[in-house]
């Protein structure tokens, strides 16, 4: 069982505790966070903004790290959190923007040092099997911030989730993720009133959508440039 990472983790910092008991509350729907919570398996970075490149270089060695550790031992959940101190006030589409510009710059980093696409997913984010990927492994996000019309993502400081790919992969290979996908729908519509209108199973429409927690429309169109190695090998 991996646990935290002790070069990359604030665990005494007060948002890092504030995060904890965000996942903690009883109406919070993931069972997957609260899961990784419980294991010790979820590691946590305290950024500075959102809107900074500031943090990007310690970010990705970070994914880089989870990367490997879950290549060594595949075991569910496992998650790298990363909370950011300002909160910048932005709205649903500011932080969006903001979010897929730190992706983008992550991204890049990953191919800089020529780390290869999870071959079990597409790099392309119009892609209906899209994920991204860093040290090899496709990661789901979940964007959360102050201004979220979701309560599940409604935290009080802009956060950047990363959620290992494979694991969904193992739970359902082992026959468990519809029943924990069930339920965590089932909490959100309790928690919220009404389902998520983004909500949509990976290989019917690129999870690229989902990743901000705006709803968007069809016309909707992922911002995150193609990896540059990528377009070499075209």
């Amino acid at each position: 069982m991996v646990g935290m990472s002790e070069t990359c983790t604030t665990d005494d910092h007060p948002l890092a505790e504030r995060f904890r008991s965000f996942i903690q509350d009883r109406n919070f729907p993931c069972v997957g966070a609260k899961s990784a919570l419980a294991k010790g398996n979820l590691r946590i970075i305290i950024g500075r903004d959102l809107r900074s490149a500031w943090d990007d270089l310690r970010i990705h060695p970070a994914l880089m790290e989870i990367a490997r550790d879950y290549a060594l031992d595949p075991a569910p959940f496992q998650s790298l959190a990363v909370l950011f101190e300002e909160d910048a006030g932005l709205d649903e589409a500011g932080f969006e923007q903001h979010l897929w510009q730190r992706l983008q710059s992550l991204s890049d980093k990953d191919d800089w040092l020529g780390q290869p696409v999870d071959p079990r997913v597409s790099g392309d984010p119009d892609d209906p099997h899209f994920s991204l990927s860093f040290g090899g492994e496709a990661f789901f996000v979940v964007g959360l911030h102050p201004g979220a019309s979701r309560p599940a993502r409604r935290f009080g400081r802009p956060a950047i989730i990363f959620n290992l790919h494979d694991q969904f992969e193992q739970l359902r290979a082992s026959g468990l993720y519809e029943k924990m996908r069930g339920t965590i729908i089932d909490r959100d519509v309790a928690l919220a009133g009404a389902p998520n209108p983004m909500l949509a199973r990976h290989g019917t429409i690129s999870e690229a959508r989902q990743y901000s927690g705006r709803a968007v429309g069809s016309e909707w169109r992922c911002p995150l440039r193609p990896r540059k190695a990528a377009e070499h090998a075209a």
